[in-house]
């Protein structure tokens, strides 16, 4: 008996079971059942294959280099400053060419600041008082332009008290800009250039178009339809396809997004992968009710007289300041991806099977009369033959 039984577990090793399929004339799960394939079929070519490429192998680690360039030239003459011309190296802050940068297009200067004492402004809180006991001597006042000295100063009675400061005298000018002092600035034009690499792939590219023609640069400007690879932009065109105007941004200053998007399909091959451009304005919230609009900051220039004496030009200047972004993603045919996908389409593929038998075996009207086909008991004596299975299912 022991025998018998080992040696029917033997051969069973080597036994091939198939499943059982049953034809079941139901015209409704029919129709649902190729519903469910055409759906499934539709998804994986249309959606993975086409629209997704799930075909290919992607690299999404690109390296990116962005080195900018400015020019053009703008005359101001206000009455503290005179007659000036401007060119890159006084508007562009860095001036390195880098890819944040900040162009000034207005500016309040308040010139021929010493070290001194003086009324702290009358719109700094702390520093208005009542009284000396009110400015401390030593402390610095906050958010203000310097150190109190001590003494409690009035104009006349209609005015504010404010306490006396050591610091760089005349305080800053408070006034709002009427207009843009750099009214030339928007037909200043920046250069672009930027270098990406898909280390992936081994595969790198420029926003700058291949010729040997050396005055291409010179006269070429940035045309999503006509010029796509020149890298020269007008400062008003691009504020513009922000959907701004410049003139609007330059009198308080702004942030400005120029986005380079690359999707490099490479089995096109390399003339097929070209940078797409996006711009965006970066200092408006979605409710358009804030404050802070606008992009200004401070800087001074310092020099001495004849006679030793230090002096400065405080400027608060307004601006466009610049961010440039890239982003972007490489794909390359491979096996790997291919068969990933087309594995996860024929398991949707049962999916859809197994839901069919879920609806023909328990929601239609002769659902038993189908379970009764589908599952069937052992016909054999489990004693007579103790290696034989005494119930088992068979899917369809």
């Amino acid at each position: 008996m022991a025998g018998n039984l080992f040696k029917g577990r033997c051969s069973s090793v080597f036994d091939y079971k198939t499943e059982k399929y049953i034809v079941a004339k139901n015209k409704k799960v029919g129709v649902l059942y190729r519903l469910i394939q055409l759906s499934i079929i539709g998804y994986i070519i249309g959606w993975v294959f086409i629209s997704k490429k799930g075909y290919q192998e992607t690299d999404w680690a690109i390296q990116s280099s962005v080195i900018t360039k400015l020019k053009g030239v703008s005359v101001t003459n206000t009455t503290e400053s005179g007659l000036l011309v401007w060119g890159p190296e006084d508007y562009v802050i860095p001036p390195q060419g880098e890819a944040v940068l900040f162009v000034i297009t207005n500016f309040l200067e308040t010139p021929n600041q010493k070290l001194g004492y003086c009324a702290e402004s009358p719109k700094v809180l702390d520093g208005r008082c009542q009284d000396d006991k009110d400015c401390e001597n030593g402390k610095m006042v906050v958010a203000g332009h310097g150190v109190k000295s001590g003494k409690c100063l009035r104009k006349d009675d209609n005015s504010s008290n404010t306490c006396e400061i050591f610091g760089w005298c005349p305080i800053e000018r408070k006034f709002k800009p009427q207009g843009p002092l750099l009214a030339n600035a928007e037909n200043f034009t920046i250069y672009i250039k930027n270098f990406i690499q898909f280390p992936k792939f081994k595969f790198s590219k420029s926003n700058v178009l291949d010729t040997t023609d050396e005055s291409y640069l010179k006269k070429c400007r940035y045309d999503e339809e006509l010029d796509p690879y020149c890298p020269i932009f007008r400062l008003g065109d691009i504020t513009s396809r922000a959907g701004y105007k410049f003139r609007d941004m330059a009198t308080f200053g702004g942030s400005i997004g120029i986005m380079i998007q690359w999707d490099c399909n490479l089995d096109k091959g390399y003339s097929s992968c070209h940078p797409q451009y996006q711009f965006t304005r970066l200092d408006i919230s979605v409710s358009n009710k804030t404050i802070a609009v606008g992009f200004n900051f401070r800087h001074t220039r310092y020099y001495k007289n004849a006679a030793g004496e230090t002096f400065r030009s405080l400027f608060k200047v307004y601006g466009v300041r610049f961010n440039i972004m890239v982003h972007g993603k490489a794909g390359k045919f491979s096996i790997v991806p291919t068969a990933i996908n087309v594995g996860s389409g024929l398991a949707l593929m049962g999916a859809g099977a197994f839901f069919c038998d879920m609806v023909l075996l328990y929601l239609m009207k002769k659902g038993t009369s189908y379970r009764e086909r589908k599952f069937e008991g052992c016909r054999y004596d489990i004693n007579k033959y103790s290696y034989g299975y005494s119930y088992f299912p068979i899917f369809i």
